[in-house]
Protein backbone atom coordinates (compact mmCIF):
# COMPACT_ATOMS: atom_id res chain seq x y z
CA UNK A 1 0.00 0.00 0.00
CA UNK A 2 2.14 3.03 -1.18
CA UNK A 3 1.57 6.02 -0.11
CA UNK A 4 3.05 9.19 -2.53
CA UNK A 5 3.40 12.70 -1.65
CA UNK A 6 4.04 15.06 -3.99
CA UNK A 7 4.85 18.92 -3.48
CA UNK A 8 4.04 21.36 -5.59
CA UNK A 9 3.74 25.02 -6.06
CA UNK A 10 0.23 26.91 -5.13
CA UNK A 11 -1.10 27.52 -8.53
CA UNK A 12 -1.65 24.67 -10.44
CA UNK A 13 -5.15 23.85 -11.36
CA UNK A 14 -7.40 21.62 -10.34
CA UNK A 15 -6.82 19.34 -13.83
CA UNK A 16 -3.38 19.35 -13.49
CA UNK A 17 -3.32 18.19 -10.00
CA UNK A 18 -5.82 15.21 -10.89
CA UNK A 19 -3.33 14.39 -13.75
CA UNK A 20 -0.53 14.50 -12.10
CA UNK A 21 -2.20 12.36 -9.13
CA UNK A 22 -3.68 9.57 -11.88
CA UNK A 23 -0.31 9.35 -13.50
CA UNK A 24 1.58 9.16 -10.08
CA UNK A 25 -0.92 6.03 -9.65
CA UNK A 26 -0.25 4.54 -12.96
CA UNK A 27 3.68 4.38 -12.40
CA UNK A 28 3.17 2.96 -8.49
CA UNK A 29 0.72 0.19 -9.93
CA UNK A 30 3.49 -0.84 -13.04
CA UNK A 31 6.41 -0.50 -11.17
CA UNK A 32 5.15 -2.64 -7.95
CA UNK A 33 1.95 -4.40 -9.00
CA UNK A 34 0.30 -2.56 -6.60
CA UNK A 35 -3.22 -2.01 -6.92
CA UNK A 36 -4.87 1.38 -7.82
CA UNK A 37 -7.32 1.05 -4.93
CA UNK A 38 -4.47 0.97 -2.63
CA UNK A 39 -1.92 3.38 -4.21
CA UNK A 40 -2.93 6.90 -1.98
CA UNK A 41 -1.22 10.16 -3.64
CA UNK A 42 -1.26 12.98 -1.33
CA UNK A 43 -0.75 17.01 -3.42
CA UNK A 44 0.60 19.05 -0.87
CA UNK A 45 1.15 23.16 -2.21
CA UNK A 46 3.63 25.65 -1.02
CA UNK A 47 3.00 29.24 -1.36
CA UNK A 48 5.18 30.82 -3.92
CA UNK A 49 7.08 32.76 -1.26
CA UNK A 50 7.76 30.08 0.64
CA UNK A 51 9.61 28.36 -2.13
CA UNK A 52 13.41 29.12 -3.55
CA UNK A 53 15.84 27.11 -5.92
CA UNK A 54 18.95 28.25 -6.76
CA UNK A 55 18.58 31.67 -4.37
CA UNK A 56 16.01 32.56 -6.53
CA UNK A 57 12.08 32.18 -6.06
CA UNK A 58 9.83 30.55 -8.34
CA UNK A 59 6.18 30.28 -9.39
CA UNK A 60 4.83 27.64 -11.00
CA UNK A 61 5.55 26.81 -15.27
CA UNK A 62 2.73 26.47 -17.14
CA UNK A 63 1.06 23.12 -17.74
CA UNK A 64 2.41 21.76 -21.00
CA UNK A 65 -0.22 20.85 -23.42
CA UNK A 66 -1.25 17.20 -23.16
CA UNK A 67 -0.06 15.19 -26.26
CA UNK A 68 -3.73 13.52 -26.58
CA UNK A 69 -4.73 17.08 -27.24
CA UNK A 70 -1.73 17.94 -29.85
CA UNK A 71 -2.48 14.48 -31.72
CA UNK A 72 -6.78 15.60 -31.69
CA UNK A 73 -6.02 19.19 -33.05
CA UNK A 74 -3.50 18.19 -35.86
CA UNK A 75 -5.71 15.55 -37.19
CA UNK A 76 -8.49 17.96 -37.06
CA UNK A 77 -6.44 20.29 -38.97
CA UNK A 78 -5.24 17.43 -41.08
CA UNK A 79 -8.77 16.70 -41.99
CA UNK A 80 -9.86 20.22 -42.70
CA UNK A 81 -6.74 20.30 -45.11
CA UNK A 82 -5.66 23.44 -42.53
CA UNK A 83 -1.84 22.02 -43.61
CA UNK A 84 -0.66 25.30 -42.06
CA UNK A 85 -2.60 24.92 -38.57
CA UNK A 86 -1.15 21.35 -38.77
CA UNK A 87 2.25 22.15 -39.41
CA UNK A 88 2.19 24.44 -36.68
CA UNK A 89 2.23 20.92 -34.53
CA UNK A 90 5.49 19.42 -36.01
CA UNK A 91 8.90 19.25 -35.49
CA UNK A 92 11.31 20.30 -38.67
CA UNK A 93 12.38 16.64 -38.74
CA UNK A 94 8.72 15.06 -38.88
CA UNK A 95 8.13 11.94 -40.82
CA UNK A 96 5.29 10.03 -41.62
CA UNK A 97 4.92 6.34 -42.44
CA UNK A 98 1.59 4.80 -44.16
CA UNK A 99 0.41 1.82 -45.65
CA UNK A 100 2.61 -0.34 -47.82
CA UNK A 101 5.74 1.94 -46.37
CA UNK A 102 5.17 5.31 -47.98
CA UNK A 103 7.18 7.60 -46.26
CA UNK A 104 6.74 11.44 -45.84
CA UNK A 105 8.28 14.37 -44.50
CA UNK A 106 5.67 16.88 -46.24
CA UNK A 107 2.44 17.19 -45.65
CA UNK A 108 1.46 18.56 -48.88
CA UNK A 109 3.23 15.29 -50.22
CA UNK A 110 0.49 13.18 -48.29
CA UNK A 111 -2.35 14.93 -50.19
CA UNK A 112 -0.88 14.46 -53.26
CA UNK A 113 -0.41 10.68 -52.42
CA UNK A 114 -3.75 10.43 -50.94
CA UNK A 115 -5.40 12.21 -53.95
CA UNK A 116 -5.47 8.50 -55.37
CA UNK A 117 -6.99 6.65 -52.79
CA UNK A 118 -10.04 9.12 -51.66
CA UNK A 119 -11.37 11.91 -51.81
CA UNK A 120 -11.91 12.64 -48.75
CA UNK A 121 -11.68 10.90 -45.25
CA UNK A 122 -12.20 11.22 -41.38
CA UNK A 123 -11.80 9.63 -38.17
CA UNK A 124 -13.98 8.90 -35.00
CA UNK A 125 -12.04 7.76 -32.48
CA UNK A 126 -12.68 4.95 -30.51
CA UNK A 127 -9.85 5.75 -28.10
CA UNK A 128 -6.23 7.31 -27.35
CA UNK A 129 -3.31 5.69 -25.42
CA UNK A 130 -0.98 7.23 -24.26
CA UNK A 131 3.01 6.57 -22.75
CA UNK A 132 5.45 8.63 -21.47
CA UNK A 133 9.55 8.49 -21.62
CA UNK A 134 10.74 11.65 -20.31
CA UNK A 135 10.03 14.14 -22.35
CA UNK A 136 9.10 11.96 -25.22
CA UNK A 137 5.19 10.58 -25.21
CA UNK A 138 3.78 8.26 -27.59
CA UNK A 139 0.04 8.44 -28.13
CA UNK A 140 -1.81 5.64 -30.13
CA UNK A 141 -5.12 6.83 -31.38
CA UNK A 142 -7.64 4.76 -32.77
CA UNK A 143 -10.79 3.57 -34.47
CA UNK A 144 -12.49 3.62 -37.98
CA UNK A 145 -12.48 5.91 -40.96
CA UNK A 146 -14.94 7.25 -43.11
CA UNK A 147 -15.19 9.45 -46.91
CA UNK A 148 -15.48 9.32 -50.24
CA UNK A 149 -13.85 6.97 -52.33
CA UNK A 150 -12.42 8.44 -56.06
CA UNK A 151 -15.28 7.48 -57.94
CA UNK A 152 -17.27 9.20 -55.69
CA UNK A 153 -19.11 6.67 -53.47
CA UNK A 154 -19.05 6.71 -50.02
CA UNK A 155 -17.15 4.77 -46.97
CA UNK A 156 -17.43 4.05 -43.12
CA UNK A 157 -16.11 1.54 -40.62
CA UNK A 158 -12.49 0.73 -42.27
CA UNK A 159 -10.25 0.40 -39.12
CA UNK A 160 -7.50 2.47 -38.47
CA UNK A 161 -4.60 2.96 -35.68
CA UNK A 162 -2.22 5.73 -35.65
CA UNK A 163 1.11 6.02 -33.49
CA UNK A 164 2.17 9.49 -32.84
CA UNK A 165 5.82 10.16 -31.14
CA UNK A 166 5.97 13.74 -29.50
CA UNK A 167 8.90 15.05 -28.37
CA UNK A 168 7.32 18.24 -25.25
CA UNK A 169 5.15 19.44 -27.40
CA UNK A 170 6.04 19.00 -31.03
CA UNK A 171 4.86 15.83 -33.06
CA UNK A 172 8.45 13.89 -34.03
CA UNK A 173 6.68 11.17 -36.22
CA UNK A 174 3.09 9.21 -37.11
CA UNK A 175 3.19 6.10 -38.28
CA UNK A 176 -0.62 4.89 -39.66
CA UNK A 177 -1.54 1.13 -40.10
CA UNK A 178 -5.47 0.63 -41.53
CA UNK A 179 -7.77 -1.74 -43.67
CA UNK A 180 -8.72 1.28 -45.95
CA UNK A 181 -6.27 -0.91 -49.03
CA UNK A 182 -8.29 -3.59 -48.04
CA UNK A 183 -11.78 -2.22 -48.53
CA UNK A 184 -10.96 -0.28 -52.16
CA UNK A 185 -13.49 -1.12 -54.74
CA UNK A 186 -11.48 -3.10 -57.26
Amino acid sequence: MPLIECTLIKGYDSDVRQRLAERVTDAACSSIGAAADFVTVTISEVDSDNYMRGRTKRVPASAPRQAEDIVRNFLASLEARDLEAAKSHLSENFTMTFPGDAKFAALEELVAWSGSRYQSISKTFDGFDTAFHGTRSTVFCFGTLSGTWPDGSAFSGIRFIDRFELEGETIISQMVWNDLAEMRPS
